[in-house]
């Protein structure tokens, strides 16, 4: 299955390759552009993109007057501005933009947005990849090197967390806040289902114990 395809409007190069970079390891397709105007000629020509993300002050065209041109092609938007007053953000969501953050953000908090909207808005994708694993969102399966893994309800939904944001690192208690519910007391039962995850998948080298902090799934 194809990739989700983001476009970066953002024409503050670091950032933009800072995204781009984070995107790539979670397993996304991205095109960045600095530009407004010249956003407006590429989507005359490619617009099958999932989800744009918008700086709001660009050269050529600003990110607001971009939201007319996300919408005349169903393209979800989330802005990405340095912009913190309340009418700027009030003015963003009520053109239709799926979410806004404000600069700097973490790269983690991003990337957990950009799926919420993708799942919201029906283009995420369902089946996921991970060496010779394939992960079936909907039918909640999952298959290595062909063979069907039987994987309890609470395994599944981490195992498709650490593919959700693979190559990020992801605190115990993120994990427990995500999986378990922030009323579950106990940060041990992670490193149980992590475990069980190792044994049962046979990635002892690919889900990373990280130092005091928790784990990471990596290529």
């Amino acid at each position: 299955m194809a990739k989700n395809r983001i476009l970066i409007v953002e024409d503050d190069k670091d950032i933009a390759e800072s995204v781009g970079l984070n995107l790539d390891l979670s397993g996304y397709d991205y095109t960045i552009i600095g530009d407004g105007l010249m956003v407006v000629e590429h989507l005359a020509s490619d617009h099958s993109y999932d989800l744009a993300l918008l700086d709001v002050m660009l050269p050529g065209l600003d990110g607001f007057a971009l939201m007319e041109h996300m919408q005349k092609y169903n393209i979800p938007a989330l802005y990405l501005t340095a912009k913190t007053d309340v009418n700027s953000r009030i003015r963003g969501l009520r053109d239709g933009a799926e979410d806004y953050i404000i600069k700097p953000f973490e790269m983690l908090e991003l990337l957990v947005r950009i799926e919420k909207i993708l799942e919201r808005t029906g283009k995420l994708n369902k089946i996921l990849r991970y060496r010779d694993i394939t992960v079936d969102i909907e039918k909640r399966t999952v298959m290595k090197a062909g063979e069907a893994i039987p994987l309890q309800p609470l395994e599944f939904d981490l195992f498709a967390m650490f593919l959700r944001f693979k190559n990020c690192t992801l605190s115990r208690e993120r994990l427990l806040n995500e999986i378990w519910g922030m009323d579950f007391v106990g940060v041990r039962t992670v490193d149980t289902h992590v475990a069980q995850l190792r044994k049962k998948l046979k990635l002892e080298n690919g889900i990373v114990a990280v130092t005091k902090i928790g784990y990471r799934l990596e290529d």
